[in-house]
Parts: structure tokens; sequence; C-alpha cells
């Protein structure tokens, strides 16, 4: 259903992009922010199953700035070279990826015609946390089990729309604790714990929760159709 597209961000720099088109006028755009394995088969099939539902889906390549072209899968070794991947687009300059990010938001703008939405997993749970509080032309976020966002400095940034945040129970990544303390912490944040391990939404993962995954599709469909339409 998608293709890649070349975006542009504000510094010039070139960001591949897959873009999923929906039949008929769309109701939105919604950016779609991988985890740490790229835009793999998993983020691209993400993407086309939420045009399917009406959106214009653009999913950035998240680590074109330091590797182009990185398509991994979910082995140990996968997971390795991707947190590897990870550190060094933690470690750019400036707002890092984000600029990248921004360029997706208008690009669904454009292609929507009208309010944007965005969701990430894992890494990308955090980079869309970061977005929702520091970019422009958001309506609505959704972080699935962001790494991170519940702790240090992460906590202390305010979202400029509305959040809805999705965790698991068994996630040893993201502690309990450090979710319940975000969602005091941030009362204007949905926030949801599941009985289900870091990763469940995918369904190429060992940890993948069909249960839980259908909970949080159906209060993010929800959660889109109040803020996006």
């Amino acid at each position: 259903m998608g293709q890649f597209v070349d975006l542009t961000s504000a510094d010039g720099f070139t960001v591949p992009a897959w873009v999923a088109l929906p039949e008929g006028t769309p109701r939105g755009g919604l950016v779609v922010v991988q985890e740490i394995f790229g835009v793999n088969s998993h983020i691209r099939d993400v993407a086309d199953r939420w045009a399917a539902q009406g959106y214009a889906a653009v999913a950035p390549a998240m680590f074109a700035r330091v590797e182009p072209g990185v398509e991994l899968g979910y082995t140990d070794a996968d997971m390795k070279a991707g947190m590897e991947l990870k550190s060094r687009a933690e470690a750019l300059p400036g707002q890092g990826v984000l600029p990248d990010i921004q360029a997706a938001i208008a690009h669904a703008a454009q292609l929507g015609g009208g309010k944007v939405g965005i969701f990430g997993f894992c890494w990308g749970g955090l980079l869309t946390w970061r977005a929702a509080c520091e970019l422009q032309g958001l309506s609505a976020a959704i972080c699935y089990y962001g790494g991170g966002m519940t702790m240090g400095a992460e906590v202390g940034r305010q979202p400029l729309c509305p959040v809805m945040a999705h965790f698991g129970r068994r996630d040893h990544f993201i502690p309990v604790d450090s979710v319940e303390a975000f969602g005091r912490a941030h009362p204007e944040v949905e926030v949801h714990l599941y009985d289900a391990d870091h990763g469940f939404n995918c369904d190429q993962r060992g940890s993948y929760d069909a249960a839980a995954a259908r909970t949080a599709a159906e209060r993010t469909q929800a959660f889109l159709a109040r803020h996006i339409g």
C-alpha cells in the first residue's frame, strides 16, 4: 500500500519515509515512529494498517542521520545492533532526530489535509513524547512503552498536545513504579498499564500479546477519533 519518499528537514537533510495513503479523503495525518529496528516490515505494516483506517501515515527513518537503509529483525544480534544505532542517534547534536520528525509532521499534514497525530514504539515512544513536548503541528500523541520517558529529565517535559501512553506491567526495561510516578507527575496524560511485556504490540516478537495489543489499539483508535477525526 505504501512507498518510500524523501522528505527534507529544516537543516536540508534528506530523510526517507514510508508513506501509506488511504482510499478516499483522509481523516487526518499520522506519523509512525519506529522502534530501534528501523522502518522494517513491522513498522511499514503498522503504517499500512492505519492508512486502511483512513489516515495518511508517514514513518520517517530515524536512523538516517547515522546509518541509511536500516532494517533489522528481532534476534539478539538485531537488538544489539539497534541499541548501538540508538546510542549514535541519541548522541547527535542539537535536537537530534526531532527535525526529521517535524518534517514528517509537515508532510502528514499536507497529505492528510488537517490535524496530525503521532505514535511510536519503544525508542519511538520516547521520541513521540519528546515530539509532543517540543514540536509544532500535533493534535495527539500516543506512546507505546516509551523507554526512558518515565525517568529523569524526560518526566519534567510538558506536552503541547493530548497524550496517551501504553505500558506493560512485565516490561523489564520500564519499571512499573516509574510508570506510576510518571502518571502522578502528569495527570493530563492518559496512562494505561497492561499485563504484558515490552514490545507487546509487535506481532513479530516473542513478547507479542494479542489481547493487550487489541485493547491498546481500541483505546488508540478512540483517542485519535476524539482529537484527529
